[in-house]
């Protein structure tokens, strides 16, 4: 009876040691910046990254027909809050999970103008995974581009930290709220 005890015991601390590992991000060193990229905006103008030198940057994929779009309130208080101060934030429209973005790039401006009040800045909807992805995106989720680690883009609303020198820091998955106290955290240098 004991042994079994003892044998379950160490089946709990080994599975509990397992799924710690499992969320561990292994992290390389940064070898590229954001920096490098020009991308368009909602409007279609030219936007050079070159020129957030100095700021931290929270990266967002967006969808106004998810249920994570409400996170666009918590997005835009973030960036009042602390837009001020060496950061922001830029959201990309993406149509590809679940079709949940299927408007223009003027239609998406109006809604997260009229229902959020979106004051950061959004860009042109893009692709974030597959043979179509942008060129930002493939450097945000390959290792072999930013030097740091790489992911994939899961569901709407998933978040990349940039820090001040365009090096990629970490990223949250959808479920993360905008104001959680790892990205807060990270954004007052805690």
């Amino acid at each position: 009876m004991i042994i079994m005890i003892r044998l379950s015991f160490i089946v709990l601390i080994l599975s509990i040691v397992f799924i710690s590992l499992s969320f561990y991000r292994k992290k390389g060193k940064p070898n590229s910046s954001i920096h490098q990229f020009q991308v368009k905006t909602i409007d279609g103008n030219v936007f050079d990254f070159s020129t957030l030198k100095g700021k931290k940057i929270l990266i967002v994929n967006t969808a106004n027909k998810c249920g994570f779009t409400p996170q666009f309130k918590q997005l835009e208080e973030l960036y009042q809050l602390y837009g001020h101060k060496n950061f922001t934030i830029i959201g990309f429209p993406c149509n590809q999970f679940g079709q949940q973005e299927p408007g223009t790039d003027k239609e998406i401006k109006e809604f997260c103008t009229k229902n959020y009040g979106v004051s950061f800045t959004m860009m042109e909807k893009i692709n974030v995974k597959g043979d179509s992805i942008s060129e930002i995106y493939k450097w945000l989720t390959s290792k072999d581009k930013n030097g740091v680690m790489s992911s994939s883009v899961k569901w709407n609303f998933q978040k990349y930290m940039i820090d001040e020198n365009g090096f990629l820091v970490d990223y949250l998955l959808s479920f993360r709220k905008p104001n959680c106290t790892k990205i807060v955290s990270w954004i007052e240098g805690k």
